[in-house]
């Protein structure tokens, strides 16, 4: 079985600008890291499941 990847952390409060002109944004980035790790646990519990079969 894989190892986990840590769930990334959110942009600290000061890391954001708050103008909404940035592209990306560090929570563009931040969500679509967190959507890359979601994918990635949900696919190791799928293989967990399997090994416990």
């Amino acid at each position: 079985m894989s190892k986990p990847l840590e769930k990334p952390l959110p942009p600290a409060d000061d890391d954001c600008c708050g103008g909404g002109s940035c592209n990306p944004c560090v929570w563009d980035h931040y969500y679509a890291e967190l959507q890359k790790w979601r994918i990635t646990q949900a696919k190791l519990n799928e293989e967990a499941l399997k090994e416990q079969q």
